[in-house]
């Protein structure tokens, strides 16, 4: 017959465990105590308590700091997820000393850590990581990553939007109240829970009717209404890899040598055509503040997509003196490198017919400028008069618009060849380019990135930046914010970024000894 050895859950054992071997050099947890620790001055947490001769001792904020630090590291992201890491997991222990903070004290320190401790967190990382030679300081890229926020897409819309949505909750209210009464009156009726839903469509309609009283319609960049969102306002509907999101814009500047970010900051817009000033701004004083110099930025390059190719951004990194390199959306096309790259591509059922069509279309050079009437001859003989629109492009090119009678198209024999929908009924337009009258920023920009020097420079960016994007939300998780408003999302943004870089750290040749 078999036989096993016994064993008995009834009995107890006692566990000798040093709380210091748990925290082995060159691990993560063992670099976030360190820095923590002993690099870190977070004296600026002491104001807020005044408990020196009464009152309940608090909780250090080392400890709270090393766990959500950790915690976020590990995808831990809910307060309550780190409450229950301090009393089962032992490392966290260890972090700890044993204590156990609950999910309201870490929730707490975490979104009222404010602006000027969160910054002076992230300067001093910096200096760590300037200290440990992480910085090259020649080369910065700027990107962005849509932050998902705690607020869900469906309480988004205008405020035209929201009101009708107020309208049908009403309705619905009336109407579950009718029914609520029906059922009330029938015989041996089943109970129904009618009275949750009334309450709960009660609340909904109340939620909404508070916010528009007490919030005025949001204006975009452009001066026009974007859509509010009653949970957290400060938020926006951004495009994202995964559809729409409810969300914020975090942006970071990460230096090229090891992927360090030297700046992270959270925009309540997806549009990152108006981000470049802040990003300089704050890259600039933590690179100050970690001992690179007043001037670190103008003895770099900084490279950018094409999101960030706008009047404002290449206006701020002009005014900041910086080398920048922001390609326009259409520079691959010009890129010779790029030019056989159609004939490569599987057309898709869109454009089959426009990749096999032999058909040729009238373009602006088959008409013919009539010096004497000022006017486009088609090449069907008709005139095309000018708008009186004649404006500069962004790249400083001169353009007039033409534009024929509506009547000249309708039965034209030609239109097949010259309308691209013969069936929308619209006349033919032409716009005619002039000669470059201005040199713009645009334009310099332009021609700047389409140089063999400037394109390589430019190449740099995708492997600076996109990989810490990766380590942060596909390696880490750290791809959403549990927080509201724009103040705490950016709280709980640099966080994420101090983690990337404390592992930066924590490779170092000095934190493996």
């Amino acid at each position: 017959m078999a036989r096993y050895k016994h064993y008995y859950y009834a009995q107890t054992m006692l566990v000798a465990v040093s709380l210091a071997d748990q925290l082995q050099a060159g691990t993560l947890e063992h670099t976030i105590h360190y820095v923590v620790e002993e690099r870190l001055d977070l004296s600026g947490f002491d104001r807020e308590r005044s408990n020196d001769d009464t009152g309940r001792p608090g909780y250090d904020p080392r400890v709270l700091l090393k766990v959500v630090l950790l915690g976020y590291a590990r995808g831990m992201l809910s307060s309550r997820k780190l409450e229950a890491a301090c009393r089962d997991n032992i490392v966290f222990m260890a972090l700890t000393c044993g204590q156990r903070p609950d999910h309201s004290t870490i929730a707490e320190f975490v979104s009222g850590m404010g602006e000027e401790r969160i910054s002076s967190l992230f300067s001093q990382v910096l200096l760590v990581c300037e200290e440990e030679g992480l910085l090259g300081g020649t080369h910065f890229a700027i990107d962005g990553y849509k932050l998902s926020s705690n607020a869900a897409k469906e309480w988004s819309g205008t405020h035209a939007d929201l009101r009708r949505k107020h309208a049908k909750l009403r309705e619905l209210v009336r109407q579950s109240v009718r029914e609520h009464h029906h059922n009330d009156r029938a015989p041996h009726a089943l109970p129904t829970r009618s009275a949750d839903r009334l309450k709960r469509l009660e609340q909904k309609a109340a939620r909404i009717e508070r916010f528009l009283q007490d919030n005025q319609p949001r204006q975009g960049r452009m001066g026009k209404e974007v859509q509010s969102n009653v949970t957290d306002n400060e938020s926006a509907k951004m495009k994202s890899s995964h559809g729409i999101i409810q969300g914020y814009n975090a942006n970071a500047m990460v230096d090229a040598k090891h992927q360090v970010i030297v700046h992270a900051q959270a925009f309540g817009e997806g549009d990152d055509g108006a981000v470049a000033e802040p990003m300089l701004r704050g890259a600039q004083a933590n690179l100050a503040a970690a001992g690179c110099g007043k001037k670190a930025l103008q003895q770099a390059a900084v490279s950018a997509d094409t999101g960030y190719f706008s009047n404002r951004n290449l206006e701020a990194f002009a005014a900041a003196e910086v080398d920048a390199y922001v390609p326009d959306p259409k520079f691959r096309q010009r890129d010779p490198r790029f030019a056989d790259a159609r004939r490569h591509r599987r057309p898709t059922d869109r454009h089959k017919q426009q990749y096999r069509s032999t058909r040729r279309w009238f373009g602006p050079e088959d008409f013919k400028y009539e010096a004497t009437t000022q006017r486009l001859i088609c090449p069907a003989g008709q005139r095309l008069y000018g708008t009186g629109r004649e404006v500069t492009n962004a790249q400083g090119y001169r353009v007039s618009h033409y534009k024929a009678a509506k009547a000249a198209c309708l039965h034209c024999a030609l239109r097949e060849r010259c309308l691209r929908n013969p069936e929308a009924g619209q006349p033919r337009q032409v716009r005619v380019f002039h000669g470059r009258v201005t040199e713009t920023l645009t334009s310099r920009m332009r021609d700047k990135i389409d140089t063999p020097e400037g394109r390589a420079i430019y190449s740099r960016r995708l492997g600076t930046v996109e990989p810490v994007f990766g380590n942060l939300a596909a390696q880490k998780g750290m791809n959403r914010s549990t927080l509201r408003g724009t103040v705490k999302v950016n709280i709980q943004w640099r966080l994420y970024c101090l983690v990337h870089n404390l592992e930066k750290v924590s490779r170092a040749g000095s934190m493996r000894n």
